[in-house]
């Protein structure tokens, strides 16, 4: 396939996937089955683009951090979004270190996201049963940054879906607070990882083979379908539930299951 259309598909599915609690890295693995293999920065890069979408729609509530940073409830929140930042990145350069690498094959992607699809379905129900709760405490801070590298190193898990779901069981069961820290939390985590991966390759001197054109395309292409797909996702989960993306998880899974044994 043309270079150009490939990466502007994979910028789509990217976009679509990032924060819809289904797997971005999960659909980017089995969409590169199609599209062609692509290098961990172009891969980090376009989840950056989502990334900066995500960054316009909280623009706001970013700069009252700035503005409010003298009230202890401002000082406390954005600690906690600095401790949950923290957990993932400390793990996951261990990660790093130890030689941790993506699966290449999509069998352990089709069952993550069958078990997360259950997961997602179980904690929804346990969530419903608990007090009306808005409040982030330092709970949930901690176990959205160990959920955030669960969901890296595990791909069909979903960092939206893992964060979301981990921040309603512990305490924030609000669905709109839980949603709105984690992908708050979300910003930092992927603007270093995008800039350690950029660091790597001008490093190791990867630069040059590195298609920029590409690259370039499918983060605007990221940035702009993301933007679309956030901005509906807010809205939605106001009066509904996850449940249609637990089984869209579960039906997409045992499908790569079924069509494995054929030879795809």
């Amino acid at each position: 396939m043309n270079d150009f259309l490939s990466a502007l598909l994979l910028g789509i599915v990217e976009g679509i996937t990032e924060f819809l609690p289904v797997s971005s890295t999960g659909h980017l693995l089995i969409a590169e089955r199609w599209l062609g293999a692509r290098s961990d920065l172009f891969n980090v890069a376009i989840q950056a683009g989502a990334i900066l979408a995500v960054t316009f729609i909280y623009w706001r509530t970013l700069w009252s951090f700035v503005l409010n940073w003298r009230q202890p409830e401002t000082r406390a929140y954005v600690a906690k979004l600095a401790v949950a930042f923290l957990i993932t990145a400390a793990l996951g350069f261990i990660a790093t270190k130890l030689g941790f690498r993506l699966p290449e094959t999509i069998t352990p992607i089709a069952w993550a996201l069958i078990i997360g699809g259950l997961w997602m379905i179980a904690a929804e129900r346990l969530a419903a049963r608990q007090p009306e709760r808005a409040a982030v405490t330092w709970r949930v801070a901690i176990l959205v940054g160990l959920a955030q590298i669960v969901a890296g190193i595990f791909p069909g898990t979903s960092r939206s879906a893992s964060t979301i779901f981990v921040a309603m069981l512990a305490g924030t069961s609000n669905r709109a607070a839980a949603t709105e820290f984690a992908f708050l939390v979300g910003i930092p985590t992927m603007y270093a990882a995008t800039g350690y991966e950029l660091l790597k390759t001008f490093t190791h001197g990867g630069a040059a083979g590195e298609d920029w054109t590409g690259l370039g395309v499918a983060f605007v292409v990221s940035t702009i379908v993301a933007f679309a797909a956030v901005k509906w996702l807010l809205g939605y989960i106001r009066s509904h539930r996850f449940t249609p993306f637990a089984i869209y998880r579960i039906v997409v899974g045992i499908a790569l299951l079924l069509w494995l044994p054929t030879g795809g």
